[in-house]
């Protein structure tokens, strides 16, 4: 079954059937229950009845046993023999002994016959039981006719001290014909309410998921049209489908988003790539010809370009792949030392400043971060006057490495803007001199995949000022990666 709104029916019907038949079981146990306690109450007034005729020295002719059809009586004696019996019963069960004809023990007194020890003015009366009787259910067949009767067993001591049993039965007729009634109709109105359940269920879920239909079908439009520019309908509903549909739309910005831009970087790649490409095989091309015009220098300083660019582009393509970096703890200072010791013969040696008296060590891929170090130095000396300063220090628990120029700065409008791939501020400047526009954008990726942020402001001489910022190396990083 492949259909939400069928499963939908189905689901509902199968548990209002459930919840039906298990209510309807307990609104019949009650019932009956009831009516079957009635039943007892009634046989117990009848037994109580004759039992308080037998205690007041009545004899068996003189038994007054009411509606023998209404309450058939038996009564036995404390060995188990039937010693009185209603007009016309004809056979009992469920009273103890299925006897029905008397065969009556010692004889009761009459009324006004006394023991040796009473006194002659005081006629001698008997006592009937105040305990609860028992109860069973039986048949009696009185007059030809039978049918099922509750029975109520009471005990009295005459007074001659003989034990009796007075069993009184009570109808169950009516009982069981509300009980038939009750069950009929619950038999017969079940399949009515599962159908309407099931029906009203269809309609309902039909109703409820037609967006999720328009949304499919647009979906299904967008994948094979290939225009991430479309929007799936969003209903004017607050429910769940409504908010479906707006994270479905959000998604596919996300996804227009991410399309645009890897189509962007491999425009941009392919236009950096084209200029080292080029310019390495015109010379190539020229010392084939001529070669003693061959700029050996030129070409190799064109090869290392080429494989700087890609390499950038390798290490983007697998932080965008979610390349997770390594969990060894590196010391930021030990680094920053390394990084610039690498840097003495520069155009401006950078100066350096670590905080040796705390810990400085994060944990991370030491080859990433070095790359990050060392495309903050790159880009300070591009731009520097006459000065470049790193700094590393602890900060609330964070490693903060500081990379400051003296030179223009950047405008606050494009700080953010800065970080992006292929971007370079000043486009007039060569691409020898400027660079790929790669370096700053890497540093933030390397620095966001380690939980650390980099963020871009000015230093106290006008310059720029880069701020690395990690967590120190045991302390979980923010959730926001910042």
């Amino acid at each position: 079954m492949r259909s939400v709104r069928a499963r939908a029916a189905l689901g509902a019907t199968l548990v209002v059937a459930v919840a039906l038949t298990v209510a309807g079981l307990a609104v019949l146990l009650v019932l009956r229950g009831n009516l079957t306690d009635r039943a007892g109450l009634e046989a117990e007034v009848a037994a109580r009845e004759v039992a308080g005729q037998l205690a007041l020295g009545s004899t068996y002719a003189e038994l007054e046993l009411g509606d023998e059809e209404i309450h058939p009586v038996q009564v036995t004696d404390e060995e188990g023999r039937v010693v009185a019996v209603s007009k016309d019963l004809e056979a009992v069960s469920g009273t103890g002994t299925p006897e029905v004809a008397p065969m009556p023990s010692a004889p009761v007194p009459s009324p006004g016959e006394d023991d040796d020890d009473d006194d002659a003015s005081t006629p001698a009366r008997g006592e009937v039981s105040s305990d609860q009787p028992d109860f069973a259910n039986g048949t009696a067949t009185v007059d030809g006719e039978t049918a099922d009767y509750r029975f109520a067993s009471v005990e009295l001591t005459t007074e001659k001290d003989v034990t009796l049993t007075v069993h009184a039965g009570a109808p169950l007729a009516a009982e069981q014909e509300a009980v038939d009634t009750v069950r009929n109709s619950m038999l017969t109105g079940l399949p009515l309410m599962l159908l309407v359940v099931a029906g009203v269920t269809w309609l309902v879920t039909r109703r409820a998921l037609r967006p999720v239909e328009g949304i499919r079908r647009e979906l299904a439009a967008i994948t094979a049209s290939e225009d991430l520019g479309r929007r799936v309908p969003e209903p004017d509903s607050r429910d769940e489908i409504a908010r479906l549909a707006r994270t479905t739309n959000e998604t596919l910005t996300v996804l227009e988003a991410s399309v645009g831009r890897q189509r962007r970087f491999v425009a941009d790649a392919s236009h950096e790539l084209r200029s080292p490409i080029a310019s390495l095989r015109t010379q190539l091309e020229v010392g084939a010809a001529h070669p003693e015009l061959l700029d050996v220098p030129g070409a190799v300083a064109d090869t290392v370009r080429l494989q700087g660019l890609a390499t950038d582009l390798l290490l983007l393509a697998r932080l965008d792949a979610g390349e997770r970096p390594g969990r060894a703890e590196v010391d930021l200072g030990s680094l920053v030392r390394e990084e610039v010791s690498q840097r003495a013969a520069d155009r401006i040696p950078p100066e350096v400043s670590v905080a040796d008296a705390v810990p400085l060590e994060v944990t991370g891929s030491r080859g990433q971060l070095a790359r990050v170090v060392g495309n903050l130095l790159d880009n300070a000396e591009r731009h520097a006057e006459r000065a470049v300063a790193v700094s590393v220090r602890a900060d609330r628990g964070d490693v903060l490495v500081e990379v400051t120029d003296d030179g223009a700065g950047v405008p606050e409008a494009e700080h953010d803007r800065i970080f992006e791939r292929f971007v370079r501020l000043d486009d007039a400047r060569s691409r020898d001199d400027g660079g790929a526009g790669l370096g700053l954008a890497i540093a933030r990726d390397v620095a966001t995949r380690h939980g650390g942020t980099l963020a871009v402001g000015t230093a106290s001489g006008g310059g720029a000022r880069f701020t690395l910022r990690l967590p120190a190396a045991g302390r979980e990083p923010a959730a926001d990666g910042g």
